[in-house]
């Protein structure tokens, strides 16, 4: 199981640690959450917990937990500027569908077990 990691979302993560002054990466997971059932988290790691796997690529580390491992593995992180927006975007190869609003999406049933 893997997650990618574009330069660009690469540089954002080292940016984000520098003007924290600390942090092991970037803490990416999932919940449940709106009209079509997931929603993408992120939040800074600052240690390894047990049950965690570590992505690294371009000098900045993801870290992600075995429970949301599955629905991201094959994933890929990148970090896109789209006039004033500035957003982590995944391209996620077990998206079945997203809500029409982009925040929420729903996995294809391999992803789930």
């Amino acid at each position: 199981m893997a997650i990618s990691v574009t330069e660009n979302a690469a540089k954002q993560i080292r940016n984000q640690l520098a003007k924290r002054g600390k942090g092991l990466g970037l803490r990416v997971g999932v919940k449940k959450v709106g009209c079509s059932g997931f929603a993408y988290t992120f939040d800074y790691a600052d240690e390894m917990r047990p049950g965690d796997n570590l992505f690294e690529a371009h000098n900045a580390k993801i870290v992600v937990d075995r429970d949301t491992l599955s629905f991201l593995d094959g994933a890929r992180l990148d970090f896109v500027k789209e006039g004033f927006k500035q957003v982590f975007q995944f391209d996620n190869p077990n998206v079945d569908s997203t809500c029409g609003c982009g925040e929420s999406f729903s996995v294809k049933q391999s992803a789930k077990a």
